[in-house]
């Protein structure tokens, strides 16, 4: 999945706080932003399509009414996931760079601390309509708490549940499970005759990470105190760890081979029939390419603990998605802001989120039809409702690398038959909270 290609990416750079110096894009203003440019912009998007060129052609359609109404010519690049953020780190440190660009969600508080991009303050945020337009939750994934935000929420994902109906049908199953006991418990009756229960991609770092966080939110654990400290081996971290592994380990309801999984093998094994569930982020248009029909699989939250069935009460996803951003020293801060003002525009995010299938975080869009199909529903929903950001801290990608490394190593004792128990954990643990800066 092209989010999580993005955020293993950054996992790798180990860093970015303390390498990357506080200038910004191409300009000699000094890095206060300027006009000296103001009929043109320069574009770095996310590839956020099946190809750059579906891309380009998405996008050069929209900034073609852009430059219609405002005289601003735009220069787009769309960027690969594999290229954006060695190319952002590029341009933070050598101050050559775009006017306006998209970052991954995950990324923001790490980018902001090089201090890099404009400060999104009461000013800015009210040239382009306003914070509250914005789902709080997708607010809440643009920068540090109790900083002004460093990006804008362009596009919104959330995980959920998916699930393949006949696989559900043929073992008995009248409807997806609402807790986790009831997940292993359908699990069980699931895993046999070579089928399994539930897909997991246990050498993605990024996707290990998603999961454990949001069980440790269910556990009561930060992964992070109140002071941006690490509290890896907190009891509640540990337990959130140990549950997700022991998918596999104990409950013998997620096949061994994908502990090696890392390239979104999860989806083909439930695209043909092999895995009965798969925990996701907007997977629709993927398994309609890999030949699924809509009425073959259905959705629902992501399990919560037992005897709080309802996801609203409880964390179920972490907020992932894509934010806009403005270097601060920009060549034309007047017509960067009024690009991102016309990006999430609410036409605009109705078009643009339909076409990639996430969703808008601006709330007026999402209330389109288009967005109350029963997938994209239960995304919206999770995004009001139920949804946290990831640790929005300088370190956010050596957590990444370390805890999710922690986990992949767990996924593979697992899969080779080894124990995992809570002491063998909270080693593992103890390992990656060693790893981080002091």
């Amino acid at each position: 999945m092209r989010r999580l290609r993005a955020a293993a990416a950054f996992a790798t750079v180990t860093a970015l706080a303390a390498t990357a110096s506080a200038c910004g894009g191409g300009s000699d203003t000094g890095g206060s932003g300027g006009n000296d440019s103001p009929k043109s912009l320069t574009y770095w998007a996310s590839n956020q399509g099946p190809s750059i060129e579906a891309d380009k052609k998405i996008l050069t359609a929209e900034l073609r009414k852009f430059e219609q109404r405002t005289g601003i010519k735009v220069k787009l690049e769309v960027v690969p996931w594999s290229d954006l953020l060695n190319r952002i780190l590029a341009a933070t440190t050598s101050g050559q760079g775009p006017d306006v660009l998209n970052i991954g969600n995950t990324w923001s508080a790490s980018l902001q601390a090089t201090g890099a991009l404009l400060p999104w303050d009461r000013a800015a945020f009210d040239a382009i309509g306003g914070r509250a337009r914005f789902a709080d939750s997708a607010v809440a994934a643009a920068g540090a708490p109790g900083k002004d935000p460093a990006a804008v929420p362009l596009y919104s994902l959330s995980y959920a549940l998916y699930y393949n109906k006949k696989m559900f049908a043929d073992a008995g199953i009248a409807k997806p499970p609402a807790t986790w006991d009831e997940l292993v418990v359908d699990g069980k009756r699931l895993s046999k005759d070579g089928k399994w229960a539930l897909g997991a991609e246990g050498a993605n770092l990024a996707n290990n990470i998603h999961q454990v966080f949001v069980l440790g939110k269910q556990h009561g654990a930060d992964f992070f105190d109140s002071a941006g400290k690490p509290t890896f081996t907190s009891e509640g971290a540990v337990a959130a760890v140990k549950q997700y592994v022991d998918f596999m380990a104990k409950d013998k309801i997620v096949a061994p081979g994908n502990a090696e999984y890392a390239q979104n093998q999860s989806l083909r094994d439930f695209s043909t029939g092999r895995t009965a569930m798969v925990l996701w982020q907007a997977a629709a248009s993927t398994f309609a390419a890999q030949g699924m029909k809509p009425e073959d699989w259905g959705v629902a939250p992501v399990p919560v603990p037992a005897g709080t069935p309802d996801a609203a009460k409880n964390v179920n996803s972490m907020v992932a998605g894509i934010n806009i951003s403005v270097f601060k020293n920009t060549h034309n801060r007047d017509g960067a802001l009024q690009f991102v003002k016309f990006m999430t525009s609410d036409e605009e995010q109705r078009i643009l989120n339909k076409t990639y299938g996430s969703i808008p975080p601006v709330k007026a869009a999402q209330q389109d039809p288009a967005f109350g199909a029963p997938d994209t529903s239960v995304l919206r929903e999770t995004l009001l409702k139920s949804a946290a950001p990831l640790p929005q801290v300088p370190e956010e990608s050596q957590f990444e690398t370390a805890v999710g490394t922690a986990v992949k190593d767990l996924w593979a004792d697992a899969a080779a038959g080894r124990a995992v128990t809570t002491e063998s954990v909270e080693a593992a643990l103890t390992k990656a909270q060693q790893q981080m800066p002091k």
